[in-house]
């Protein structure tokens, strides 16, 4: 089974019509895209979008052998014209399922946010599924199906949609995940490709034709990663950006409770208020433990209030306790935590702060503090396969 991307961006395409962002200004070549259509096997059309016939020539394929048109927006958008021999599109009831004579069969899925998704099964077995913009599938239940060779969704406006596929089993390791809907919401080019390959999915430009079940070279999700920034930079929004798209995260916060401290309960409340309702919350320092259990990914926020906690544990702050033993304890402490991440089987994110690059602190244990977390960064860092830094909310990948 064949399918040819006639547009891969947003229902407004990309650059957005009179939009003066820079992510539309540079949205030119293979990143300029049309409204997302699709064409199975020249013969089915996902979407009816303006410009799909001169789109199918660009990509040297003809719209003369469709025989069933489905649409899969909210609604059915602006009036656009049917081009001549095209039968009139239509709406697949959810749950319906649909046989075509070409021995495509495709079912509708019920949608969380209105809109139809498409389910197409092959001649040849070969499963797709494909999501309208802004929603996800409702109902999932785990084993309900197998797994699709080829999803075409939303990851950038809706990953929890790709997180329920793989909570069920129907996107697995080998499904290839490929983004489309495609807007201004997340800059183009290289950086779009950076976020797609950390959600283990990809985007393609328009006119391409993948062929559904053979194999592709699907990103390879690094299994840990360091991400670094200063105050402010966006390394929390991206660290938790890197794991929207898989189920059942679990969020390890180092800061724990402080009492009486109202502005930090309230940073405690935004960022609980970002994170998907699916992931579950644990308020410890004690990471050793769960980096050696088996479990869903593990996202750490953040390792400076670690080192926080196990300098004032060893005395580090006293130069007489530091002296006497608590340099020498938390070198310890630091080296069983890398051990740990060299030696876990879970996917790990943490979040650590970058200091050092301004001001000299003008006390000693402002000095100590820095200088160990720097010390901690490095050895953290050694441990993972991508190492990224956050300045200005731009992430600049280390390794």
């Amino acid at each position: 089974m064949e399918v040819t991307l006639l547009g891969t961006g947003a229902p407004a395409g990309l650059p957005s019509p009179g939009c003066p962002c820079a992510a539309c200004s540079c949205a030119v070549g293979e990143d300029a895209r049309a409204a997302t259509a699709l064409l199975v096997d020249g013969t089915l059309l996902l979407d009816l979008t303006p410009g799909a016939a001169f789109a199918a020539a660009r990509a040297g394929r003809s719209l003369g052998g469709v025989r069933q048109v489905l649409l899969s927006h909210p609604h059915d958008g602006p009036a656009v014209e049917v081009p001549a021999a095209l039968p009139q599109p239509a709406r697949v009831p959810d749950g319906r399922e649909l046989a075509l004579l070409t021995g495509h069969r495709v079912r509708a899925v019920s949608m969380d946010a209105g809109g139809t998704g498409y389910a197409v099964t092959g001649p040849d077995g070969q499963r797709l599924l494909y999501l309208p913009p802004g929603g996800a599938p409702a109902g999932l239940e785990n084993g309900s199906a197998d797994s699709y060779d080829l999803v075409l969704l939303d990851v950038v406006g809706r990953p929890d949609a790709l997180a329920r596929l793989r909570a069920v089993g129907s996107a697995g390791p080998a499904t290839d995940v490929v983004a489309v809907h495609l807007g201004h919401d997340v800059p183009p080019g290289a950086e779009l490709r950076r976020r797609l390959a950390a959600a283990g999915a990809r985007a393609v430009p328009d006119g391409t034709t993948l062929t559904v079940g053979v194999y592709e070279d699907v990103p390879d999700v690094p299994r840990r990663t360091l991400v670094l920034g200063g105050a402010r930079s966006g390394k929390s929004v991206e660290a938790e950006r890197r794991l929207e798209s898989f189920p059942d995260v679990l969020y390890v916060a180092t800061g724990g409770a402080r009492g009486g401290d109202t502005e930090w309960a309230v940073r405690v409340a935004v960022h609980r208020e970002r994170r998907p309702g699916s992931w579950r919350t644990t308020e410890t320092c004690d990471l050793v433990p769960l980096l050696a259990q088996d479990g869903p990914p593990l996202l750490i926020d953040c390792l400076s209030l670690w080192l926080t906690d196990a300098m004032d544990s060893v005395g580090a702050w006293d130069d007489t306790e530091w002296a006497a033993g608590g340099e020498k304890t938390l070198r310890e402490r630091v080296r069983e935590l890398t051990e740990a991440v060299r030696a876990t089987r879970r996917t790990v994110v943490a979040v650590s702060n970058e200091v050092g690059s301004g001001i000299v602190p003008a006390t000693a244990s402002g000095r100590r503090y820095r200088d160990e977390l720097g010390r901690l960064n490095a050895a953290f860092a050694g441990e993972c396969e991508q190492v990224v830094l956050v300045v200005a909310g731009q992430v600049v990948v280390l390794r």
